[in-house]
Protein backbone atom coordinates (compact mmCIF):
# COMPACT_ATOMS: atom_id res chain seq x y z
CA UNK A 1 0.00 0.00 0.00
CA UNK A 2 2.66 2.18 0.96
CA UNK A 3 4.53 1.84 -2.45
CA UNK A 4 0.95 3.01 -3.87
CA UNK A 5 0.75 6.26 -2.35
CA UNK A 6 4.49 6.84 -3.15
CA UNK A 7 3.05 7.42 -6.88
CA UNK A 8 0.29 9.63 -6.07
CA UNK A 9 2.89 12.79 -6.52
CA UNK A 10 3.77 11.77 -9.43
CA UNK A 11 0.62 11.17 -10.86
CA UNK A 12 -0.68 14.29 -9.86
CA UNK A 13 2.32 16.07 -11.40
CA UNK A 14 1.56 13.83 -14.68
CA UNK A 15 -2.14 15.32 -14.55
CA UNK A 16 -1.45 18.61 -13.42
CA UNK A 17 0.85 19.14 -16.67
CA UNK A 18 -1.13 17.72 -19.17
CA UNK A 19 -3.83 20.66 -17.28
CA UNK A 20 -1.13 22.77 -19.02
CA UNK A 21 -3.12 25.62 -20.17
CA UNK A 22 -6.41 25.01 -18.28
CA UNK A 23 -7.89 27.44 -15.73
CA UNK A 24 -8.70 26.15 -12.24
CA UNK A 25 -10.99 27.53 -10.21
CA UNK A 26 -11.98 26.68 -6.56
CA UNK A 27 -14.31 29.51 -5.07
CA UNK A 28 -13.28 32.99 -5.54
CA UNK A 29 -9.83 31.69 -6.28
CA UNK A 30 -8.71 30.87 -9.89
CA UNK A 31 -4.96 29.79 -11.49
CA UNK A 32 -4.11 29.41 -15.16
CA UNK A 33 -1.94 25.95 -15.43
CA UNK A 34 1.52 26.89 -16.19
CA UNK A 35 2.74 23.36 -17.50
CA UNK A 36 5.85 22.45 -15.67
CA UNK A 37 6.32 24.73 -13.32
CA UNK A 38 2.38 24.13 -11.92
CA UNK A 39 3.02 20.38 -11.86
CA UNK A 40 6.14 20.80 -10.15
CA UNK A 41 4.31 23.06 -7.20
CA UNK A 42 1.85 20.68 -7.38
CA UNK A 43 4.67 18.21 -7.02
CA UNK A 44 6.45 19.83 -3.86
CA UNK A 45 2.99 20.50 -1.85
CA UNK A 46 1.42 16.49 -2.67
CA UNK A 47 5.28 15.30 -1.15
CA UNK A 48 4.90 17.08 1.82
CA UNK A 49 1.24 15.91 1.97
CA UNK A 50 2.66 12.13 1.65
CA UNK A 51 5.39 12.63 4.19
CA UNK A 52 2.24 13.86 6.77
CA UNK A 53 -0.18 11.86 6.01
CA UNK A 54 2.59 8.87 6.65
CA UNK A 55 3.44 10.04 9.97
CA UNK A 56 -0.19 11.03 11.11
CA UNK A 57 -0.78 7.12 10.35
CA UNK A 58 1.76 5.62 11.34
CA UNK A 59 3.59 7.68 13.86
CA UNK A 60 6.64 6.78 11.68
CA UNK A 61 8.98 8.40 8.46
CA UNK A 62 11.48 6.52 6.85
CA UNK A 63 14.65 8.25 5.87
CA UNK A 64 13.93 7.85 2.20
CA UNK A 65 10.86 9.16 2.34
CA UNK A 66 12.38 12.45 4.17
CA UNK A 67 15.03 12.86 1.78
CA UNK A 68 12.84 12.04 -1.10
CA UNK A 69 10.95 14.99 0.27
CA UNK A 70 14.50 17.02 0.55
CA UNK A 71 15.59 16.72 -2.88
CA UNK A 72 11.74 17.32 -4.35
CA UNK A 73 11.54 20.78 -2.13
CA UNK A 74 15.29 21.10 -2.98
CA UNK A 75 15.18 20.92 -7.08
CA UNK A 76 11.06 22.14 -7.30
CA UNK A 77 12.37 25.57 -5.44
CA UNK A 78 15.04 25.84 -7.46
CA UNK A 79 12.84 25.30 -10.72
CA UNK A 80 10.54 27.56 -9.25
CA UNK A 81 12.42 30.19 -8.23
CA UNK A 82 14.49 30.32 -11.58
CA UNK A 83 11.73 29.56 -13.86
CA UNK A 84 13.56 26.51 -15.32
CA UNK A 85 12.40 23.30 -15.86
CA UNK A 86 16.68 21.48 -16.02
CA UNK A 87 16.66 21.95 -11.49
CA UNK A 88 13.10 19.30 -11.88
CA UNK A 89 14.46 17.15 -14.60
CA UNK A 90 17.50 16.79 -12.90
CA UNK A 91 16.09 15.43 -9.80
CA UNK A 92 15.53 12.02 -10.14
CA UNK A 93 18.79 11.44 -11.44
CA UNK A 94 20.61 12.93 -8.43
CA UNK A 95 18.47 11.22 -5.99
CA UNK A 96 18.69 7.66 -7.50
CA UNK A 97 22.55 7.97 -8.48
CA UNK A 98 22.74 8.93 -4.76
CA UNK A 99 20.45 5.84 -3.43
CA UNK A 100 22.77 3.80 -5.60
CA UNK A 101 26.32 4.96 -3.96
CA UNK A 102 24.42 4.89 -0.54
CA UNK A 103 23.58 1.19 -1.50
CA UNK A 104 26.78 -0.18 -3.17
CA UNK A 105 28.89 1.21 -0.35
CA UNK A 106 26.54 -0.19 2.14
CA UNK A 107 28.53 -3.04 1.00
CA UNK A 108 31.77 -1.77 2.51
CA UNK A 109 30.51 -0.92 5.76
CA UNK A 110 29.35 -2.69 8.77
CA UNK A 111 28.29 -6.53 8.94
CA UNK A 112 25.06 -5.95 6.59
CA UNK A 113 24.10 -3.86 3.62
CA UNK A 114 21.50 -1.92 3.53
CA UNK A 115 19.21 -4.34 2.04
CA UNK A 116 19.62 -6.46 5.24
CA UNK A 117 19.68 -4.00 7.35
CA UNK A 118 16.46 -2.87 5.94
CA UNK A 119 14.92 -6.30 5.58
CA UNK A 120 16.55 -8.88 8.02
CA UNK A 121 14.09 -8.90 10.40
CA UNK A 122 11.53 -10.19 8.30
CA UNK A 123 13.68 -12.67 5.97
CA UNK A 124 16.57 -14.96 6.68
CA UNK A 125 18.47 -15.15 3.71
CA UNK A 126 22.04 -16.17 2.91
CA UNK A 127 24.98 -13.77 2.54
CA UNK A 128 25.26 -14.10 -1.26
CA UNK A 129 21.73 -13.42 -1.56
CA UNK A 130 21.61 -10.06 0.53
CA UNK A 131 24.63 -9.55 -1.55
CA UNK A 132 23.07 -10.37 -4.75
CA UNK A 133 19.92 -7.97 -3.80
CA UNK A 134 21.70 -5.15 -2.77
CA UNK A 135 23.81 -5.08 -5.99
CA UNK A 136 20.33 -5.62 -7.99
CA UNK A 137 18.83 -2.56 -6.31
CA UNK A 138 21.99 -0.57 -6.72
CA UNK A 139 22.16 -1.54 -10.61
CA UNK A 140 18.37 -0.49 -10.41
CA UNK A 141 19.31 3.33 -9.22
CA UNK A 142 22.20 3.73 -11.63
CA UNK A 143 19.98 2.29 -14.96
CA UNK A 144 17.15 4.60 -13.90
CA UNK A 145 19.00 7.76 -13.10
CA UNK A 146 20.59 7.63 -16.10
CA UNK A 147 17.51 6.80 -18.48
CA UNK A 148 16.04 9.80 -17.06
CA UNK A 149 18.84 12.21 -18.28
CA UNK A 150 18.27 10.33 -22.12
CA UNK A 151 14.98 11.10 -22.02
CA UNK A 152 15.11 14.52 -20.43
CA UNK A 153 18.23 15.43 -22.93
CA UNK A 154 16.88 13.67 -25.92
CA UNK A 155 13.42 14.16 -26.19
CA UNK A 156 10.94 16.66 -25.65
CA UNK A 157 9.71 17.77 -22.12
CA UNK A 158 5.97 16.42 -22.31
CA UNK A 159 7.65 12.79 -23.54
CA UNK A 160 10.07 13.11 -20.27
CA UNK A 161 6.72 14.17 -17.80
CA UNK A 162 5.26 11.15 -19.40
CA UNK A 163 8.48 8.98 -19.14
CA UNK A 164 8.82 9.93 -15.63
CA UNK A 165 5.20 8.53 -14.30
CA UNK A 166 5.18 5.54 -16.68
CA UNK A 167 9.09 3.96 -15.81
CA UNK A 168 8.27 4.77 -12.44
CA UNK A 169 5.98 2.66 -12.09
CA UNK A 170 7.35 0.35 -14.70
CA UNK A 171 10.28 0.12 -12.62
CA UNK A 172 9.27 -0.42 -9.87
CA UNK A 173 7.31 -3.47 -11.22
CA UNK A 174 10.06 -5.18 -12.91
CA UNK A 175 12.02 -4.89 -9.23
CA UNK A 176 9.89 -6.29 -7.41
CA UNK A 177 9.23 -9.18 -9.85
CA UNK A 178 12.83 -9.67 -9.70
CA UNK A 179 13.68 -9.35 -5.83
CA UNK A 180 10.81 -11.83 -5.44
CA UNK A 181 12.54 -14.52 -8.27
CA UNK A 182 15.51 -13.95 -6.21
CA UNK A 183 13.81 -14.67 -2.29
CA UNK A 184 11.04 -16.96 -3.06
CA UNK A 185 13.65 -20.01 -3.45
CA UNK A 186 15.12 -19.15 0.01
CA UNK A 187 11.46 -18.63 1.52
CA UNK A 188 10.88 -21.85 0.82
CA UNK A 189 14.26 -23.87 1.95
CA UNK A 190 12.96 -21.37 5.51
CA UNK A 191 9.43 -22.95 5.50
CA UNK A 192 10.56 -26.33 5.18
CA UNK A 193 13.07 -25.73 7.58
CA UNK A 194 10.61 -24.25 10.49
CA UNK A 195 8.15 -27.05 9.59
Amino acid sequence: MRQLLEFVPIALFFIVYQMNGDTVTLGSWSHTVDGIFSATAVLMAATALQVLLTWALTRQLERRALWLLLAVCLFGGATLVFRNEAFIQWKPTIFNWVLALVFGASQFVGDRNLMERTLGSQLQLPRPVWTRLNLLWVANFLIVGGLNLVVAYGFSEETWVSYKLYSAIGFTLVLTVITALIVSPHLKDQEATDN
